[in-house]
């Protein structure tokens, strides 16, 4: 299983500079990938633009979104913005897209939020026939486009993924969920006659070190304020010690994840490498495991 880290422009009050230096470092960490996630009526980046960001600091990383709220784009600008970033990264991007959560969020840029499920469905039909067409550019790093993954947790979503997609995104949670929601997403990919497995990826928080821990968990109980009372929960799962990220990635790899992206909820530059510590310590290099089951280093 990949480790990935989250760049840390969903947390309020990041800086520019951090962001561009948080890549810069991740690039030569045990990571596999950046990572961004979404929301417009927030204190926070636009993930396209971030990746973009990214992609002129970095040469090996993915760059992957977890997720896009995709509903809220233009679909025909969406294509041609994820195109272009894909082209400027040399095929490095990964796209991960759902429908999103929070009303206020469609409520902004004026999109019934009642029919942003017809919308995605009508999204994903034209992503794929705009990256199908050979006209459509900048030139494609790869037919069909970049790979695209859809997240969710509806029925709905699996079928969805195995008929769009090349594979699922998970929100995170323990490892038990995401193997119950994994079995959904191979059982349709199965159903649907892919060859093959989807890629199934998935992602939680982290924040290291006591103050980082106080920080992080204010931040969660804020950004999943929508949620009422399971925001703290959310809160609590907050992986703040070597030991809990230890368990929590062995608990995902065991359920078959392939990748896992850790997001910040502190924009403070030593959690790069506080983690990076952490991950070369569990035998992570380049994000992937190099000590295996029972060997020092290993799990």
């Amino acid at each position: 299983m990949r480790v990935g880290i989250g760049l840390p422009g969903g947390v309020p009050g990041t800086d520019g500079h951090l962001m561009v230096e948080w890549a810069r470092q991740a690039e030569y960490g045990p990571f596999s990938s950046l990572g961004v996630i979404d929301r417009v009526v927030y204190d926070s980046y636009d993930p396209l633009t971030a990746l973009t960001a990214a992609a002129a600091v970095t040469r090996r990383l993915q760059l992957v979104s977890m997720i896009i709220i995709a509903p809220l784009r233009n679909p025909m600008l969406l294509a041609k913005q994820v195109t272009s970033i894909d082209a400027l990264s040399d095929g490095r991007l990964v796209l991960g897209v759902a429908v999103g959560a929070r009303q206020d969020d469609y409520d902004a840029v004026g999109i019934e939020y009642q029919e942003r499920g017809r919308s995605f469905i009508e999204m994903l039909g034209m992503l794929r026939d705009l990256w199908d067409d050979p006209a459509f550019g900048p030139v494609k790093r790869r037919a069909g486009g970049p790979p695209l993954l859809i997240g969710g947790q509806s029925d709905q979503v699996f079928s969805r993924m195995a008929r769009y997609g090349e594979g699922y995104v998970h929100g995170g949670g323990p490892p038990k969920t995401f193997a119950r929601a994994a079995a959904k997403a191979l059982a349709a990919w199965s159903d649907m006659g892919r060859p093959g497995r989807p890629q199934l990826r998935a992602q939680a928080y982290f924040a290291l070190g006591e103050e980082e821990k106080l920080h992080g968990m204010s931040y969660l109980r804020d950004y999943y304020a929508f949620t009422g009372p399971f925001a703290q929960k959310i809160a609590e799962g907050l992986l703040t010690t070597p030991q809990a990220i230890a368990q929590y990635l062995r608990g995902y790899a065991e359920a078959g994840c392939d990748e896992v992206i850790l997001f910040p909820t502190v924009p403070r530059i030593e959690q790069v490498e506080r983690l990076a510590k952490v991950l070369q310590g569990l035998g992570y290099s380049n994000g992937h495991t190099v000590a295996r089951k029972g060997e020092e280093g290993g799990w």
